[in-house]
């Protein structure tokens, strides 16, 4: 009783509002009225003008087709801002170019924030074909290759972590123990490849970029194409060779800006 008290006592309702706007924004395509978001978050139409105004005004909102409200990339542009990932994907952007060449294939660099895995540095493949996945997209933790490394890479007690803050955004899962299996022979292994779930002719391969105590603090990922007209393009397996490569180059310099901070 005591703690839902204290709960009470620190509540900013303007700030809470404010909040459930944003998020509800995120989750749609195409934007919603004021009527719309009143109704999706129960609450008078009129409770949520003043807000709306605010965050268009502070550019978080923006007006499309009129009467609609739509989220703008500042949320976006400020998470980039972030240290910890601006550091990164410095460190990560000469090597996923280099790599992209290398393997003539697209690659990208995911990593665990709020209950997803979520891309935060594309690279092109160099020649004309290629599978991109857009810089902020959130992909899953359990059909991605991305997803497994970054839950094979942890503790079981951090794994369950993860899961848990899954779960609180989303529908319940049936996780078998087929799957932690897998999980564990991705670390026995040292990187995943799966054909991928979400297209067809693709094969996730993915590998840890590691912190000093052996931990995925991200995952560098090729979404291997065979490239048939290209006779002389690496084959997968030499292409998991230069991935795995670029990712123990990553984890020695992000694990060197780890011990340098601490």
């Amino acid at each position: 009783m005591a703690e839902e008290e204290d709960g009470d006592r620190y509540r900013a309702p303007a700030l809470d509002k404010g909040l459930d706007i944003l998020e509800l924004l995120s989750s749609v395509d195409g934007g919603l009225t004021q009527a719309e978001i009143a109704k999706r978050l129960d609450r008078s139409p009129n409770e949520f003008y003043r807000m709306l105004d605010r965050l268009v005004r502070r550019g978080y909102v923006t007006k499309i087709d009129g009467d609609r409200y739509s989220l703008t990339l500042k949320l976006f542009g400020l998470a980039q801002l972030h240290a910890p990932v601006r550091r990164l994907v410095s460190y990560a952007t000469p090597i996923m170019r280099e790599l992209a060449e290398t393997s003539w294939q697209a690659n990208q660099l995911v990593v665990f924030d709020r209950g997803a895995a979520v891309v935060i540095a594309q690279q092109e493949a160099p020649r004309y074909w290629g599978i991109s996945i857009r810089v902020g997209t959130h992909i899953s933790l359990f059909d991605t290759g991305s997803g497994h490394v970054l839950l094979a890479f942890r503790s079981p007690e951090e794994r369950k972590m993860m899961i848990a803050e899954h779960l609180q955004s989303t529908e319940q899962l049936n996780l078998t123990p087929e799957f932690f299996a897998r999980l564990d022979q991705v670390r026995d292994r040292g990187y995943e490849m799966m054909a991928s779930l979400q297209t067809a002719g693709v094969y996730n391969l993915s590998t840890p970029v590691l912190g000093p105590d052996g931990r995925a603090i991200a995952a560098l990922t090729i979404p291997y194409i065979t490239l048939v007209n290209a006779p002389t393009a690496p084959d997968i397996t030499l292409t998991i060779r230069h991935l795995q490569g670029a990712a123990a180059r990553l984890s020695q310099l992000a694990g060197s800006d780890v011990a340098q901070s601490s």
